[in-house]
């Protein structure tokens, strides 16, 4: 009842506007991240979330921005809860912005339940291993750098290279084989708008068969959008995964761009910068999303995560790959090197991992021979390089037999198992049966980490 009459009380003591925010006076029993609806005399109502509260006065958030405001003329009501959306299987085959709002036509999602974007923090003893492998179709990496159900595998990327159209192509054809419904939530921040017809058009076929959530955030939408974009895909994820028991995987594109709107708030509530002007919480904000996955004891679904982020300058060190680095489960690194020869996706494979991929694939997930495979493959790919540079200081005439026999190995997996088409799906069996071929190149004796076994019934 409390919070139903505080809903009531209009507040419009306005003290100032600064960028998104908006600082209120005479306010009390306010609580940090309420929800809030802002009247604007002459315009559209608008909705806040407030940020901070010291004594009387609370700092708002305001979703659709601050301009066209004026200190007078703004009232504001408190809901006395946190920002909620409602949650279900009803997000399914719909199109809506970053704040959950339907770009499609239809009418807005609705449903019994809601929940709050911020999502509950999961006691981790009630958090069950990543195992079982999400078969994406893409060949670089499902064989050496396999996603688990339940992990979180983030793409680094450079600006200019096709890291949106992979993340389209892993949302288009991922699949499990856990006998479950398999959905797929894709939050895109930042987004020209070129890009999002792309990414309608690409999921187009999955959006149709009701197995996506598209949350689309454009670069000339509102800031504080941003921000909650990629918390209200993993809100709808988790009741896909734990109340529905769907694998979930959930895409979000680019995580830069999110950054970069936590920055620019940061700017604006006059927080003392760290590293590069981002805030000193920036970790404990990206572990805030990028910990919402996994699996829970007791319930069938799952969420996995698939985070894309561009390094500025290329730059693996900037605070936003560095980070994401320490909280995620590997990396899926794209070269521009590789990009230049033509190959897509361009995945250099010697600086990508997946940590959990022994949880994934082997006998009874993949294929018994999958991770000895991607081991020898991975092994023989650094030879080739060391053996690239040595034919560079001193003539490819003087490298040996064996050196020579490297080089045309990674010419021949690069051109046959890592490049694929922008929308070709293979199968494992076809993955698999690629390296082999590329292993062939190579004399027996130099196959160390595969079995006489495997060397019996699989090289070519």
């Amino acid at each position: 009842m409390a919070s139903s009459n505080r809903a009531r009380v209009g507040h419009s003591d306005v003290r100032e506007l600064r960028g998104p925010l908006l600082v209120l006076g005479d306010t009390e029993g306010v609580g940090w991240d309420e929800f809030a609806t802002v009247d604007v005399e002459g315009s559209a109502q608008r909705h806040g979330l407030v940020l901070e509260v010291d004594g009387d006065e609370t700092t708002l958030q305001v979703l659709e921005g601050t301009e066209g405001m004026a200190l007078g003329g703004v009232e504001v009501r408190f809901s006395g809860r946190p920002l909620a959306v409602p949650v279900g299987t009803g997000w399914l085959g719909r199109v809506c912005n970053g704040r959950g709002e339907p770009l499609d036509g239809g009418p807005p999602v609705t449903a019994e339940t809601s929940s709050p974007v911020s999502g509950w923090p999961l006691n981790p003893v009630y958090r069950e291993p990543p195992q079982d492998p999400v078969i994406t179709g893409i060949s670089v990496v499902d064989a050496l750098t396999t996603l688990v159900r339940g992990q979180k595998l983030p793409i680094f990327s450079i600006p200019g290279l096709p890291h949106l159209t992979l993340a389209t192509q892993i949302a288009a054809q991922a699949t499990v084989s856990s006998g479950r419904a398999f959905r797929v939530v894709f939050a895109a921040m930042g987004m020209t708008h070129a890009d999002i017809a792309y990414i309608r058009d690409r999921l187009e076929e999955r959006s149709a068969a009701g197995e996506l959530v598209l949350l689309l955030n454009a670069a000339d939408d509102p800031v504080i959008e941003r921000i909650l974009t990629p918390r209200i895909a993993l809100t709808i994820a988790e009741s896909l995964a734990y109340d529905d028991g769907s694998d979930v995987l959930v895409v979000m594109s680019d995580m830069t761009s999110y950054a970069e709107a936590v920055r620019e708030v940061s700017a604006a509530r006059r927080e003392i910068p760290a590293r590069r002007g981002y805030p000193g919480y920036l970790y404990s904000d990206l572990a805030t999303l990028y910990e919402r996955c996994g699996r829970v004891r007791g319930r069938e679904g799952s969420v996995t995560v698939v985070p894309v982020l561009t390094m500025p300058a290329g730059d693996i060190t900037h605070p936003v790959p560095d980070l994401t680095g320490y909280i995620t489960e590997g990396q899926v690194v794209l070269d521009g090197d590789i990009d230049a020869r033509g190959i897509y996706p361009p995945v250099d494979v010697l600086s990508s991992l997946s940590r959990l991929m022994r949880s994934g694939a082997g006998r009874g997930r993949t294929r018994e021979d999958h991770l000895d495979v991607a081991a020898q493959i991975l092994s023989a790919m650094a030879r080739a390089r060391s053996a690239a540079e040595l034919a560079e200081l001193v003539g490819a005439a003087a490298l040996s037999e064996t050196d020579k026999a490297y080089i045309e190995f990674r010419t021949v997996v690069e051109r046959e198992l890592l490049n694929q088409g922008r929308d070709e799906l293979r199968t494992l069996e076809q993955t698999l049966g690629l390296a082999w071929q590329a292993l062939s190149l190579l004399p027996r004796r130099e196959l160390t980490m595969l079995s006489g076994e495997f060397l019996d019934r699989y090289l070519p």
